[in-house]
């Protein structure tokens, strides 16, 4: 697989995003840690470079699987993990509430380091922007740790601009990772940009809409146990049925040129800047593969006008989080 950069930080060209390995999905029928850890080195022998994780996704549970599954490739991969939450791992979801003050943040470097299983951890996001704590004192403490060789790169999670600049002139940020894709394209008009204008690499997540843009997922659903996408308005009703209309244009263009619906999106995030690299997550084999598939795809300057033409006559219905998640999203 292809290399890209984000900043100086080199990755594959598309990233593995574990959350749903042991967080936010179906707890009915989960994928075993001996599946897991075979998925994820599967991963890596298909060139997959670029591993994400965070404390809270188990919690804690799902950097310890990464350590166990990429230990045998020390120094041939990149882990990006975060923080920013105080954490109660009997509470459903486990997060209490922000917090990105200077003493968490080494806390949760100094856990994160011993649960993957390495001495300094390579891309260390703040998770959602803390209100409390000024983005310069988070950028230092960062900085801090990179100084001590605890850390090699700092990253920011759904910030705006302005939070970006500031933190950016303190401390120098290599990533952000917020949500983008056909139907989530909140970040274009001013963040992409500012991006592009500092030099900072971009990541995705949710590139194939939480699983709607494959198609796969059938009108009225019914979400297992734990499954985020229970709660999330696009997903529901009326604002399912009028979504579709997205998935039809993908399936369309990827009958032409043979590939799927969610290689298309991920093939047309591929092709919008050579510093965006996304990360799609799955627990199956089959999947993995077809969305590393997407890399070979080329789009043509037909099929791009085609889907902006297209996604101009479509209204995307519903928002992309439940009320209290939305209220962590910087604009």
């Amino acid at each position: 697989m292809k290399t890209r950069m984000l900043g100086t930080l080199a990755v594959s060209e598309i990233g593995f995003g574990c959350m749903g390995l042991s967080f936010s999905y179906n707890k009915t029928s989960p994928i075993t840690h001996h599946d897991a850890v075979k998925l994820l080195r599967n991963a890596v022998e298909a060139g997959v470079t670029f591993f994400d994780t965070a404390e809270v996704y188990g919690p804690w549970t799902n950097e310890a699987l990464l350590g166990e599954a990429l230990a045998p490739f020390k120094g041939e991969v990149v882990i990006a993990t975060k923080f920013g939450f105080d954490l109660d791992a009997s509470r459903t979801p486990p997060m209490k509430g922000m917090n990105s003050h200077p003493a968490q943040i080494r806390k949760v470097a100094e856990a994160s380091c011993k649960a993957l299983g390495v001495e300094a951890l390579d891309l260390f996001y703040q998770h959602r922007v803390d209100p409390n704590v000024p983005i310069e004192d988070v950028a230092g403490a960062v900085g801090e740790l990179v100084r001590e060789g605890k850390v090699k790169h700092f990253g920011l999670s759904e910030a705006g601009v302005e939070t970006i600049r500031r933190a950016h002139a303190v401390h120098p940020v290599t990533a952000l990772q917020s949500e983008y894709s056909l139907w989530t394209r909140d970040v274009e008009a001013e963040i992409l940009p500012t991006l592009e204008e500092l030099g900072i690499g971009f990541v995705p997540f949710s590139p194939l809409g939480k699983g709607f843009l494959t198609g796969k997922i059938e009108a009225n659903k019914a979400f297992g146990e734990g499954d985020i996408r229970a709660g999330i308005p696009r997903f529901q009703g009326d604002a399912y049925r009028s979504n579709m209309a997205l998935v039809a244009l993908l399936e369309e263009i990827g009958e032409g040129i043979g590939a799927s619906s969610g290689q298309i999106a991920l093939a047309w995030l591929l092709a919008k800047k050579p510093w965006i690299v996304p990360i799609p997550g799955t627990t199956k084999r089959h999947r993995l593969e077809e969305n590393l598939g997407a890399a070979e795809l080329v789009l043509t300057h037909d099929h791009l006008a085609q889907i902006e033409a297209a996604l101009a006559k479509i209204a995307i219905v519903g928002d992309r989080y439940p009320p209290a998640l939305m209220a962590t999203v910087q604009k």
